[in-house]
């Protein structure tokens, strides 16, 4: 990650995509629609998505124009759009340390700003990227919806499986950023097994990213999560590597949120976490083309 976001061209084009980003958020013809989504865009962030679209979309030799960048803005406003409505159902105040929408709008004014991003987006792709590209998106966008629900389906449920909350990150994050890698290589009109390769590596990426988020929710301070520890638990989220903990202490959830977190830091979850997101990059490095081009991305 820290290869690809300090690169000196994806460095480059990410300022065009910041740029087309908040022309793409601020685009409404109501100022207090602008004024929310550019709160949201503008809150910070790593940009990894569009990132990875940049890089991808190198790989293949295809340098970053007026559509590509679009299509990276795309991502982003789509991520950023979703954070307002996970905000939103999680009743969340605060957010990268600062005030959350719904926490200042409202819980009506916020839905409706992050859907406002999220046909933004779509609008953006369609007319200016391509079609196929807008399918991807859309497609994205469902899935991100269903693994939401998943997730709420499942809020303070003692049973949950493993899996269930596998086939729920894989739907709310792990889906864009295989969208991010496949809109690149489409854009640079990447072969069928290339782009199944790059979706591959997207997917899997994703799914070692909301990983080791969540186990930062377990393990980080407040002061660099930007809102509580164990904000997850509170909200009875239970988590991949909660539920991996709970596998060997049958009592974990037993106590209150300050005796969960205390129990999952004497077990071993970091260790066996940090194991298993490794052997998880590792298939993702695997699902790439072998050439010198997609070094970036290793």
């Amino acid at each position: 990650m820290h290869q690809l976001l300090n690169s000196p061209s994806i460095a480059d084009g990410l300022r065009r995509v910041e740029a087309r980003i908040g022309r793409l958020g601020g685009s409404s013809t109501l100022p207090e629609i602008n004024a929310g989504a550019g709160r949201v865009i503008h809150a910070g962030g790593k940009r990894l998505r569009p990132a990875l679209t940049l890089a991808t979309a190198l790989a293949f030799g295809k340098s970053p124009d007026r559509r590509v960048v679009t299509a990276a803005a795309c991502v982003e406003l789509i991520h950023a759009g979703s954070l307002v409505h996970d905000d939103l159902m999680d009743g969340s105040a605060r957010r990268r340390g600062s005030p959350t929408l719904n926490s200042d709008l409202g819980a009506g004014k916020a839905l409706v700003i992050g859907d406002f991003m999220l046909a933004r987006a779509g609008l953006a792709a369609i007319t200016s990227v391509s079609r196929p590209v807008a399918e991807v998106l859309a497609a994205t966008v469902v899935e991100l919806a269903e693994g939401q629900y998943l997730e709420t389906a499942e809020l303070f449920n003692r049973e949950r499986t493993e899996e269930s909350a596998l086939r729920s990150i894989t739907g709310k994050t792990a889906s864009l950023f295989r969208a991010s890698c496949l809109v690149g290589a489409l854009c640079a009109r990447a072969g069928a097994e290339e782009r199944a390769r790059l979706a591959a590596y997207g997917e899997t990426f994703g799914l070692v990213f909301q990983i080791l988020d969540d186990l930062l929710d377990l393990t980080a301070p407040a002061e660099l999560l930007g809102k509580p520890t164990g904000h997850d638990v509170l909200q009875g989220v239970y988590s991949l590597p909660l539920l991996r903990a709970r596998a060997k202490d049958p009592h974990l959830l037993d106590g209150d949120v300050a005796d969960v977190l205390a129990r999952v830091r004497r077990g071993t979850v970091v260790e066996d976490t940090l194991a298993s997101c490794r052997a998880l990059a590792a298939d993702a490095r695997t699902a790439l083309p072998a050439r010198p081009a997609f070094d970036l991305l290793a």
